[in-house]
């Protein structure tokens, strides 16, 4: 601990405070529209930055870090691929998410496959985004417990507050102005470590691929293929239907910002995921044997930087992972606004009333993520349960709905049931320390999707037009 570290931590959390009264003001915070959606009103600064640091977070200064430090950095490039292709395929979707002009994902499944598939994938986001704010609150924890003297359980339990707290105040406005600082704060931090090492302890590029363990600089890292495309697969199939990014489309000023917000999520994610490869890669070096969750974060500690370096990299990265968990917190509350208690009468959630429901779920929600995060011993593991579930079991329905009029009910409850019962019972076999659930879930999801289309296709009225299909 330093008091440099805990003045940085002092001024961030100030500022969360000014941010979050700021915009639960009544006069910021009218409607439950500008809870969820920040009432339409985000430019393209503001909106690339919050895609940013809602996907960048915890999975993968933590997650990612985990696996570049125990495979090597040509996987890890491979890892986060996952994640660079995914935003450049979110590009495709941004007029038919726009068009639909829906607050979450299940309002889309209602227009194209009925209420009972609306119900089934509102239950199922929650489950997967619970476990995604987790990870986000152990994340936290564990940089908290590196900047103060208290146990990486206490950092969490404050963490877990700091989240709630931002995301119950002003909703996506909110979450929305400190994700942008967020993002630069840790590709700043990311970057002024990077070339702190480089210079001092690691000897430049030459010396970077000297000492780099000749076990580590292989392609696979030592995995098979199929293990290798278990990490890939999760990351991708989420940001794609990752009903976050819909919402954030949504939430963009028009369709030209929308574009170019997700242009700059994909420049800003390059900016941020290389400086990770090199430092948990370089992590496997400097600091042999320690815990692969810690490859990045740790750097931060000990006499490998000053303190005003690694200061400015575990605010940077206990910023990123707080936004994060407030961003999926978020969503998941507008599920349980919209898609549960106000289902059929969505004319109550749209005043007061539905923000008061907004902020009681997001409290539910918090809850339930702290007691998930007590069953997955690392960061990486309940990253990749938490991808499945979403990617597995949801994305191939979503982009049914977007682009495949022959996708009806019964091909939307199957391939939901089968893709999430399959990735539960692959992780409750305990061979999912082997292979990944998602290796096994997407094959089985898609061909209950395509199967069940063909044998029971969705009857589209004569006058139905494309677009709503």
């Amino acid at each position: 601990m330093s008091a440099l570290n805990v003045t940085l931590l002092v001024v961030y959390l100030g500022f969360m405070a000014v941010v979050a009264l700021r915009f639960s003001r009544a006069s910021a915070m009218r409607d439950g529209e500008d809870f969820v959606l920040a009432g339409r009103s985000l430019s393209t600064t503001v909106l690339g930055a919050t895609m940013l640091a809602t996907f960048v977070g915890s999975g993968s200064i933590i997650g990612g870090a985990n696996f570049v430090y125990t495979y090597g950095p040509i996987p890890g490039v491979f890892f986060f691929a996952g994640t660079l292709i995914g935003i450049l395929c979110l590009l495709v979707l941004v007029t038919r998410v726009r068009t639909g002009g829906f607050r979450t994902v299940p309002e889309l499944f209602q227009d194209r496959y009925g209420t009972a598939a609306r119900c089934i994938g509102t239950v199922m986001i929650i489950i997967a985004f619970v476990g995604i704010t987790a990870y986000q609150f152990t994340g936290a924890g564990y940089i908290i417990s590196l900047m103060v003297p208290v146990s990486e359980t206490q950092g969490a339990v404050v963490a877990a507050v700091l989240v709630t707290v931002l995301s119950m105040s002003g909703g996506l406005k909110s979450v929305a102005w400190t994700d942008a600082l967020s993002s630069a704060l840790v590709v700043l931090g990311l970057f002024v470590c990077l070339v702190y090492l480089f210079a001092t302890d690691v000897g430049g590029l030459g010396g970077y691929v000297d000492r780099l363990d000749p076990a580590l600089s292989t392609i696979t890292g030592g995995l098979p293929p199929l293990a290798l495309l278990g990490y890939f697969l999760p990351v991708f199939l989420l940001i794609l239907g990752d009903q976050n990014m819909h919402q954030r489309l949504s939430a963009a000023r028009d369709s030209r910002t929308a574009v170019r917000a997700t242009l700059l999520f994909f420049g800003g994610a390059l900016l941020m995921i290389t400086p990770i490869v090199l430092l948990a890669s370089t992590s496997s070096f400097l600091l042999p044997g320690i815990e692969a969750d810690t490859a990045v974060l740790a750097l931060a500690g000990g006499d490998l930087t000053p303190p005003v370096v690694g200061g400015l990299l575990l605010v940077g990265a206990f910023a990123l992972i707080v936004t994060t968990g407030s961003s999926y917190l978020l969503t998941s509350s507008a599920n349980i606004v919209y898609d549960l208690v106000f289902l059929g009468r969505p004319e109550r959630a749209g005043g007061r009333l539905g923000v008061a429901v907004g902020r009681s779920s997001v409290l539910l929600l918090a809850v339930l993520a702290f007691v998930m995060v007590q069953f997955f011993p690392t960061v990486l593991e309940l990253q990749m349960y938490a991808y499945t579930m979403y990617g597995a079991a949801l994305t191939p329905v979503i982009l049914a709905a977007l682009f495949w009029r022959r996708a009806g009910t019964v091909s939307a409850i199957a391939t939901i049931v089968v893709g999430g019962a399959v990735t539960v019972a692959w992780e409750v076999s305990g061979r999912a320390s082997e292979l990944n659930s998602v290796v096994v879930s997407l094959p089985a999801a898609l061909a209950t999707l395509v199967v069940t289309a063909l044998l029971f296709p969705r009857r589209v009225a004569p006058a139905e037009e494309p677009a709503a299909a």
